[in-house]
């Protein structure tokens, strides 16, 4: 529920009250705070929810649940629910908004930063966060460049860049929790799961509407995220599985 009010919330630019009421994204109405924690969250002007309020209340409920059966070695359950939010809420606003808000960013950066001292030591988080934001910087003029020039090539205008300086933010953040040299095995992660996900969207575009879109955008920071959590919370039980 939390992490459907925060998305809401921050991207409707309400920061001046964290208790303002959120436009209803159904009727525009406004919808109260204390709507969200309620029943499945029903606009109590048109009675409608959305999918996505469903689906993440029913995602957080496994989650809280594993993390209270089998939390992972070295993370009190308050940690990995704290770390499990903040995931959530850069997964929802990227995915709905191609976006990774500066204020997001602050407040993973401060996360990274505790937990990973606390987990890793002083020396290896720094080194993490730094490696992991130069690299992704690197990326970052890369594909902006490429598209640029892919643009002038096709002789179109150039509308949504491949990644975003948000994605930069959040593989710093990443590198903070991961440390080095864990970070590299988290972008090399998250790069093979980007690959992946991209040749499975084109195949269906392919086979749903029969035409190839070139260059399609998709949002990064899931699966930056989706490294992240897999390093951080599964790696135990992917060692079980495969020794």
């Amino acid at each position: 529920m939390l992490v459907n009010w925060l998305s809401d919330m921050l991207c409707s630019l309400r920061l001046d009250s964290l208790l303002a009421d959120v436009p209803c994204k159904a009727c525009v109405l406004p919808k109260q705070w204390g709507a969200y924690f309620s029943g499945l969250q029903r606009c109590p002007q048109c009675s409608r929810w959305r999918v996505r309020y469903f689906l993440v209340n029913s995602v957080f409920a496994g989650i809280s649940i594993g993390l209270g059966i089998a939390p992972p070695e070295g993370m009190p359950y308050g940690v990995g629910m704290a770390l499990m939010i903040f995931f959530g809420v850069v997964t929802v606003i990227d995915v709905e908004h191609r976006l990774i808000l500066h204020p997001v960013s602050w407040v993973g950066a401060f996360m990274g930063l505790g937990f990973g001292i606390w987990w890793r030591g002083l020396v290896a988080t720094l080194l993490g966060g730094a490696a992991g934001f130069s690299l992704m910087l690197g990326l970052y003029f890369f594909g902006d460049l490429f598209a640029k020039w892919m643009a002038r090539l096709r002789g179109e205008t150039l509308e949504e860049v491949a990644l975003g300086f948000g994605d930069v933010n959040l593989a710093g953040i990443l590198g903070l929790l991961l440390g080095w040299p864990g970070i590299i095995g988290g972008l090399v992660l998250a790069i093979l799961l980007g690959g992946v996900f991209s040749l499975l969207y084109l195949v269906g575009m392919l086979i749903v509407e029969r035409r190839y879109r070139a260059f399609a955008a998709i949002p990064y920071g899931p699966f930056l995220v989706a490294s992240g959590v897999i390093l951080l919370f599964l790696q135990d039980m992917m060692w079980g599985i495969w020794p």
